[in-house]
């Protein structure tokens, strides 16, 4: 009886964080929108980014359970969790962000067969947004996640589950890199794409340069690059979006830019590709602030 209690006030505790958490959301997310470049994070665009990590946090929590009881029954849980992910990006982003994401270039999109090597998408991360608004490409993927999120309520569960990729980014750890692109190459040889945003963190009024991972992952496997520009309204948050709709106001939508998709071949030189996507995801978008190239010299807007 202790022992069920004991793991009964666990589970209520574990549950109640999801009300919790997402209070530090809006803290991480309030640092990307200070710079005096873009517009900074109102009450209400505060409140729109807390219920939408609630949202996000419940709906993959009793996603993630389901999933797993099914596991326990035999179906295949990775595939359970890329469903529930998508519902997850999908009404999250419809709920808080917009009526819609454009896609441009969509027959870019290499055809989802399971053929090997499975390509590697990559874009540019600029805010929390983008984890909801990829799932629109319609596609299957794996992520690279930080080992801390596998601790969030709903969402390290449904990544787990998902036999997503977790890597520690404190310090040099070796094993933990070789892990990375142990996992990494294993998905893209089994016909399963992994996404990556190689800027490697969000930023809002910076360009930073590219990580060599997904390249790595790329010239290793000899996959198709598909570079992805995502653009997002600097009042995206601080928009009466979705009440706007009940008076017939329009909403500026977040839009995806699918380029065409880059062949890494052996004897390729890694600098040459990062430069290659890089100016691609970049050609689109509009500089925001200042762009900090690979020799670490800055370029303001």
């Amino acid at each position: 009886m202790l022992l069920l209690s004991l793991i009964k006030n666990l589970f209520i505790l574990y549950c109640s964080s999801v009300v919790v958490m997402p209070i530090a959301s809006v803290w991480q997310e309030r640092k990307l929108w200070k710079s005096h470049l873009v517009p900074s994070l109102g009450l209400f665009g505060q409140l729109k980014v807390f219920l939408f990590n609630v949202v996000w946090m419940s709906v993959t929590l009793v996603g993630g359970l389901i999933v797993l009881i099914g596991k326990l029954f035999g179906f295949d849980a990775a595939y359970g969790a890329s469903r529930v992910e998508k519902l997850t990006g999908t009404l999250c982003c419809l709920m808080f962000v917009c009526p819609k994401i454009e896609i441009i270039g969509g027959e870019n999109l290499p055809i989802e067969d399971g053929s090997s090597p499975a390509p590697v998408y990559i874009a540019n991360h600029a805010s929390q947004i983008d984890l909801g608004v990829v799932y629109f490409l319609n596609r299957r993927f794996k992520w690279i996640a930080k080992d801390s999120v596998r601790y969030l309520p709903g969402v390290g569960l449904l990544l787990v589950l998902g036999e997503h990729v977790f890597i520690k980014r404190t310090g040099k750890n070796k094993k933990s890199i070789s892990n990375l692109f142990e996992q990494s190459n294993q998905a893209i040889k089994s016909g399963l794409p992994m996404f990556l945003f190689p800027q490697g963190t969000r930023r809002m009024s910076q360009r930073l340069p590219f990580k060599d991972g997904a390249y790595r992952i790329a010239l290793e496997n000899k996959s198709k690059l598909v570079p992805i520009s995502i653009h997002i309204p600097l009042n995206i948050w601080n928009s009466s979006y979705p009440f706007c709709l009940l008076w017939g106001g329009k909403v500026e939508n977040v839009v995806l830019t699918v380029h065409e998709p880059i062949q890494a071949k052996e004897g390729m030189d890694k600098e040459d590709l990062k430069k290659l996507t890089y100016d691609a995801i970049f050609s689109v978008l509009p500089l925001i602030g200042e762009e900090i190239t690979y020799t670490g010299n800055k370029k303001d807007r």
